[in-house]
């Protein structure tokens, strides 16, 4: 998977495996810190020190344009923060990401520009590595992109466009809850700077060690209230278990010697993760080992986010009504939100006119599962917007979703495959055998697999079923979730 990354040693040097390579306790008093970064320093044959990221794993982008007018009185001008001119110090450390720009089919034809300054600046600094440098150098197809970078403002014009579109009181509702608990930029970047230093301090014991900031935060579904998820990337391929838990009981002894982390606590799950507050922000992080996948599907799902405006605000209300009615909780045998998110897309790709094309079929080249882990944020970047002939608006869509779940969709017959767009018959696998299957689009595994009690199963079901029975009739939002406490969670 790392084999072009210049970035991760060689092989044999790692064919002791992870818990040979790093034994025992860590390295954390003064002295040892030092060696460590001494060594670092030596081991570069023109005396500068080698550390990563060579390749910076996403672009932040400040926002530097000029927000279309909103009108005055409109819900859209409230609870909106701008970031100022000025910048602070971790400017140039921020986390990078070049974004997926406009959609286009395969066949049809689209302008080309010149590279961006920011890439040829790069290239000419030699901060790229060979294989890159052909990739990097396509131009880009569109001097629009659909996605914006990181850092800069949300798209207002998005927002303005659906408020011109929601006539009905239940499209109104939705967008105002949409909205009043979107993730921020000022959120995004409050996570951003944790990051960026939990990257350079864990690099003193893993120097050849990366950080990703995944999930929510990243993908475009997020809310204010999110918390944040990152990867902890620290040599090729996989981590199995027990080396996850080796590595993450090293890190949460490390943390408590960094100041701005409190409460470090080991979660030995199958996926094992390492719980903390960065107390500068107040969030919450959940860091796992190696889980490439979640890097993988972040930019696959944050391409689906920003391709039509109303997959956004339809995922944060499924997601807020799924939450109040406690069926969003994995951990409790029900659904996590990336299966929701997962259901929704599925939804929405499926419709006789479909409001999101399916990518994967699209675009195999841009979302191959075996691509290196450094080229996944760039690669979507050619992706131009999809411009979809279905007319629905918010309200019609989110009372869609809960009919297709209440009466059309088979849970005893069939898979949800985003991947391909359509529903896959159940087989006698494992990971099958459940009551409710989705498919995860990279490594084809059962997202849903929490879902193990029969009486957890039928409460999801007949939650679809009275929420769709009940906004049928009524057509307003507070009826299935209530608008004013869930602004209030945020």
């Amino acid at each position: 998977m790392f084999s072009r990354s210049p970035g991760f040693p060689h092989k044999q040097r790692q064919n002791n495996g992870l818990l040979n390579q790093f034994p025992g306790p860590p390295i954390f008093s003064q002295q040892q810190l030092v060696e460590v970064q001494r060594n670092r320093t030596n081991s570069n044959s023109h005396g500068l020190p080698f550390c990563l990221p060579v390749i910076p794993p996403y672009q932040w982008n400040s926002a530097h344009r000029t927000p279309p007018p909103v009108p005055q009185g409109s819900p859209l001008a409230k609870g909106r923060k701008r970031r100022g001119d000025d910048h602070s110090q971790y400017e140039l450390k921020r986390q990078c990401y070049s974004p997926p720009g406009p959609y286009i089919r395969p066949a049809a034809t689209a302008s080309r520009s010149p590279l961006p300054t920011r890439l040829e600046t790069a290239r000419a600094a030699g901060t790229f590595p060979s294989d890159v440098h052909s990739r990097a150098s396509t131009p880009l197809s569109s001097p629009t992109p659909a996605v914006p970078s990181l850092g800069e403002a949300s798209q207002d014009s998005d927002l303005i466009s659906l408020r011109s579109a929601a006539k009905d009181k239940l499209s109104q509702q939705i967008l105002e809850l949409y909205v009043s608990c979107e993730q921020q930029d000022d959120d995004l970047e409050r996570k951003e700077l944790c990051r960026a230093q939990l990257q350079r301090d864990i690099q003193r014991l893993f120097p050849y060690s990366r950080i990703y900031l995944a999930g929510s935060s990243l993908n475009g579904f997020g809310s204010r209230s999110s918390d944040a998820d990152l990867c902890l990337v620290i040599q090729e391929g996989s981590v199995n278990q027990k080396d996850a838990v080796h590595v993450l009981s090293l890190v949460q002894k490390f943390c408590y010697t960094l100041s701005y982390i409190d409460r470090p606590q080991l979660i030995r799950a199958k996926v094992p993760i390492l719980k903390f507050r960065d107390k500068v922000s107040g969030v919450e992080f959940d860091l796992n080992v190696n889980n490439i996948v979640g890097i993988r599907n972040t930019f696959l799902l944050r391409t689906y986010a920003y391709i039509e405006k109303r997959v956004r605000p339809i995922v944060l209300v499924i997601k807020k009504w799924a939450s109040y009615y406690r069926i969003n909780d994995a951990s409790r045998g029900t659904l996590s939100s990336y299966t929701l998110v997962l259901m929704v897309l599925h939804y929405l790709q499926t419709l006789p006119e479909p409001v999101i094309p399916c990518l994967q079929k699209d675009y195999p080249e841009c979302f191959d599962p075996s691509m290196d882990i450094h080229l996944v944020p760039s690669e979507p970047r050619n992706i131009p917007p999809f411009i979809s002939k279905n007319q629905f608006t918010l309200g019609e869509l989110f009372l869609g979703f809960l009919k297709y779940y209440a009466t059309v969709f088979k849970w005893d017959k069939h898979v949800i495959s985003v991947r391909q767009a359509k529903v896959i018959p159940k087989t006698n696998c494992t990971d099958w055998r459940k009551f409710i299957c989705v498919e995860e689009p990279f490594n084809g595994t059962n997202t849903a697999r929490a879902v193990h009690q029969k009486d957890k199963f039928e409460a999801i079901k007949s939650q679809f079923h009275a929420s769709w029975q009940v906004l049928q009739l009524r057509r307003d939002l507070n009826s299935v979730l209530p608008l004013q406490r869930s602004k209030q969670k945020r």
